[in-house]
């Protein structure tokens, strides 16, 4: 069994592989650091979820 992703780590994740497809690997430390220069989040912990479910979300388009 996986980890539940909460609403707003789904929402922020996916508005960002919407309008910024092209930038998003399947690489984590890459998206980590586009994660941080596209949005205002704080917290460390929230911009790595996010950024591992943009990696999540790229290997599925493909």
């Amino acid at each position: 069994m996986g980890r539940i992703k909460t609403t707003l780590t789904k929402r922020t994740a996916l508005k960002l592989f919407n309008s910024h497809r092209s930038l998003f690997t399947k690489d984590f430390d890459q998206n980590k650091v586009k994660v941080s220069e596209l949005t205002d989040i704080s917290s460390k912990k929230i911009r790595n979820i996010v950024a591992g479910y943009l990696a999540r979300l790229v290997k599925q388009d493909s």
